[in-house]
């Protein structure tokens, strides 16, 4: 390539760079008509389900727990990547004795046959039952498992709900429409594995649950993880759709399921388009496709894609890796943002390891960290945005008395990518919320809250009580 060519694609660079920032950016006067737009359809679910984007769903947990909770209970939390097997002994007073074994779930049984999905399940929770060395299960009681489930359901019940369509990943075709609960306890049933499915939640709701036992000031819980959602505890007068007799309670958790929100006024661009129309589920979870960590590392590698092809981002030759899907992880990107190197050595690596690509100038490798800081920023506007709407609902966006306000966020992109993080609470406090609310606003990071909080709630609905 001539010294005109790199100075004419060093210029074209340039303007694309630019271009896609401005495509990329959110205002904030977007961000808040985004608040007012999701908290309207989440009003409208609430109404009618059919009617909004945001499915509102009533989880049938009416109460959260006090943190006095007692007892040995056990849960499975089945999320986008991993799903974790966990024993948890309450111990009153707000603490735990936990357990957790982790485990992936292999890419050929997420778009298998549903038996295969349980039956893998249902093996690594005899394994973990049967390494036990100190159960305190008394004996002819059975054990009592919470469910944490982090996809769309349709619940008549606390422990049945039939699964509406799948999110993230997952394409498991014979599985819409049956009751997970029926389809775990079958393929535990066949190991003899003596344990009562007690609850069905979703991770949001565990996670709100989770939260709550530990802080009593917990108003919502948020997951940004693999995908996004939100749960909080609505007045049960609001919910004007079906759903059984009135909780004595007065409140019932929602699953709000806001990862489907989709508006005219989100700033789509052709990188999203693109992505939608290549994904099994086409014209759902948009704001999902935005914002979670399933889909960060496809959007950046859409752009260096474009960026390659328009401007020779990585030289004349286009490396085939490059074109190919989701080849890039978020983990990736985490990992390239947060290089501090002078030579930027980890985007360096990454590059290599990644797309095969070497001999990276110093100037272009910067590109790429940029590009990373552009789709970042986006996602944490974007959920501070949705975190606002929340509150809205919840009349906590004005101030009220000083009272505290804690959101409760579980999730690996919000534990992990810190720019990411920083970005969505500077935001949500510094350009959303007034003055008076921010400094009682608290987005608290709870480790393992949704494994923790269907066991809660397992509790509180146990067989035996």
């Amino acid at each position: 390539m001539s010294d005109c060519e790199n100075v004419k694609n060093g210029e074209k660079l340039e303007e694309l760079v630019k271009k896609i920032e401005e495509e990329f950016w959110v205002p904030v006067e977007m961000l808040k008509q985004l608040a007012d737009d999701m908290e309207l359809m989440m009003r409208k679910g609430l109404e009618d389900e059919d009617s909004s984007c945001i499915k509102m769903l009533v989880s049938y947990v009416d109460s959260l727990p006090s943190g006095d909770e007692k007892g040995c209970y056990y849960a499975l939390d089945l999320g986008g990547t991993n799903f974790r097997v966990m024993r948890v002994k309450l111990q009153g007073n707000r603490t735990i004795d936990l357990k957790t074994e982790s485990y992936k779930v292999p890419p050929n049984i997420k778009v298998g046959k549903l038996h295969e999905l349980f039956d893998y399940i249902a093996e690594k929770i005899c394994h973990v039952i049967e390494t036990e060395t100190d159960s305190e299960i008394v004996p002819g009681k059975k054990r009592e498992l919470g469910f944490t489930f982090s996809f769309p359901v349709q619940q008549t019940r606390i422990n049945s709900g039939t699964l509406i369509n799948w999110t993230k990943d997952y394409n498991v075709q014979d599985a819409i429409g049956k009751d997970m609960v029926k389809e775990l306890t079958r393929a535990l049933e066949k190991r003899a594995v003596d344990v009562n499915v007690t609850a069905l939640l979703n991770d949001t709701v565990g996670a709100l649950a989770g939260g709550r036992f530990y802080d009593s000031n917990v108003v919502a819980a948020v997951v940004l993880g693999t995908g996004t959602n939100a749960a909080y505890l609505e007045q049960s007068e609001n919910i004007l759709k079906p759903y059984g007799p009135p909780p004595e309670s007065g409140q019932m958790v929602i699953n709000t399921e806001w990862g489907n929100f989709n508006s005219p006024l989100l700033p789509l661009t052709e990188y999203d388009h693109a992505l939608d129309s290549d994904s099994p589920n086409r014209h759902k979870q948009i704001l999902e496709k935005m914002v979670s960590g399933r889909y960060l590392g496809e959007i950046v590698r859409r752009i260096l894609e474009r960026l390659a092809d328009d401007a020779a981002l990585f030289g004349d030759i286009i490396p085939p890796k490059l074109r190919q899907h989701y080849v890039l992880a978020t983990y990736n990107v985490v990992e390239m943002h947060s290089d501090k190197s002078t030579e930027l050595s980890v985007v360096e690596k990454c590059l290599e390891e990644v797309f095969e690509i070497s001999d990276v100038s110093l100037e272009k490798k910067n590109v790429v960290v940029k590009i990373c800081d552009i789709v970042a920023t986006r996602s944490g506007r974007l959920g501070a945005a949705a975190i606002m709407a929340i509150l809205k609902r919840l009349r906590k966006d004005t101030t009220k008395n000083g009272e505290s306000v804690v959101v409760a966020v579980d999730g690996s992109l919000f534990e992990t990518y810190k720019q990411l993080n920083s970005c969505l609470q500077k935001t949500l406090s510094e350009e959303l919320v007034d003055e008076q609310v921010s400094k009682m606003l608290l987005l608290k990071h709870f480790k393992d809250a949704s494994g923790i909080g269907a066991a809660v709630v397992a509790a509180s609905h146990s067989i035996y009580t």
